[in-house]
């Protein structure tokens, strides 16, 4: 069996959660069989004293289909 990883970032004004969740709905819109993340990092910009958005870098790894 073979993996293949992507790098995306998503992105929300609520929390970080939802910014995994993100870039999760927007991998599976073309991409198949995934089945796993990792979070590389955290971070977002802050605009007078208060966090204006929340990023989440994050891999997800799915198979390759064999054919």
């Amino acid at each position: 069996m073979v993996y293949k990883k992507i790098k995306l970032i998503g992105t929300s004004n609520q929390n970080f959660q939802e910014a995994i969740e993100n870039a999760l709905v927007e991998a599976s819109k073309t991409v198949r069989n995934i089945v796993w993340y990792q979070v590389i990092e955290f971070k977002g910009p802050i605009k007078d004293g208060k966090i204006e958005e929340y990023q989440a870098e994050v891999e997800f790894e799915f198979k390759i289909e064999e054919t």
